[in-house]
């Protein structure tokens, strides 16, 4: 039950990050790819994970981005990596 939990968490923050209309076009549809990837139930949960922090890592790195984005992401990354 932990797991699921942290993974709804993840979503509702991803939720987020792409309904914030001061973050970039293409961070908002990244962390919709990433959402859609975790909510895949036919993958196993550690493949949609890495797959969610491939995508949210490149968005990591994007210089547009601004530094509370780039935050959200670190921490969504951070949770992730303990779902695996």
């Amino acid at each position: 039950m932990e797991t699921e939990g942290r993974l709804h968490q993840v979503l509702d923050v991803l939720s987020q990050l792409a309904e914030d209309t001061s973050v970039p076009r293409n961070i908002r549809r990244g962390a919709l790819n990433a959402k859609e990837l975790l909510l895949k139930k036919e993958d196993a949960l550690d493949v949609r994970a890495a797959s969610a922090i491939f995508i949210l890592d490149d968005l990591a790195n994007d210089p547009n981005i601004p530094l509370h984005g780039r935050t959200l992401i670190w921490n969504i990354i951070s949770q992730l990596e303990t779902i695996k």
